[in-house]
């Protein structure tokens, strides 16, 4: 095993001074290698250092510019700073270096949402879940965008195998209600915002739209 692979197996291990530690080794002993100094900004990242992380990224960008993984670790800092601006010309910028994972497809389609650009964040929902069929949030995602492009019987499948993966995600279970409420089936849409209420008894949007129901009926 090479020193950054140790490295990183000390990030998944949570052990984040080692780790540190390593990727500097790895710096000093090799100072244009651009893996070393995104690994060290996803270090410095996951213990909250975000200036300095996006400082790594760019060093690795400086060393090699195609280096995709350099942009995609500063678009998620970027993403995590309410920065979409920013965050989608990274994300797009790893994707023309080669990066075409579900993750950076799955980032990107976030950040257009959050972009209020949902027909165009489709399209990549859509295929971060073609390439990992067992990402629970990225179909809840891709469904909720659905949703709101007012594709519902199609929002409806991916909500549903979004619960197959993961059972207790009350928000999914929420928006099923929601879909269901849309297309007049209350009896349904009340079934799934009990179950969101089940899963989170504080679940204060499937509280308020039970009670809308309730009322209306």
């Amino acid at each position: 095993m090479d020193k950054n692979q140790l490295g990183v197996q000390y990030m998944q291990e949570g052990k984040w001074e080692e780790a540190a530690k390593i990727f500097n080794e790895v710096i000093e002993e090799n100072p244009t290698d651009p893996i070393a100094y995104i690994n060290f900004g996803n270090v410095l990242s996951a213990v909250g250092d975000d200036e300095k992380a996006l400082k790594f990224y760019e060093k690795a960008i400086q060393l090699e510019e195609n280096t995709a993984a350099a942009y995609y670790s500063a678009g998620t800092i970027y993403f995590s700073n309410d920065k979409f601006d920013q965050a989608k010309n990274m994300f797009e910028l790893a994707m023309k270096k080669g990066l075409h994972s579900s993750d950076n497809y799955f980032m990107l389609g976030l950040t257009l949402v959050q972009l209020d650009q949902g027909k165009f964040a489709l399209p990549y929902l859509q295929r971060s879940v073609e390439l990992n069929e067992e990402d629970a949030e990225a179909r809840f995602q891709y469904g909720l965008c659905l949703a709101q492009l007012e594709l519902i019987d199609e929002a409806i499948v991916q909500l549903e195998k979004c619960l197959e993966l993961d059972p207790e995600h009350s928000d999914a279970y929420y928006n099923l209600g929601v879909s269901y409420a849309f297309k007049e089936n209350t009896a349904k849409a009340l079934a799934m915002f009990d179950k969101a209420l089940e899963i989170q008894p504080d679940h204060l949007l499937a509280g308020h739209a039970k009670k809308l129901i309730e009322t209306a009926r």
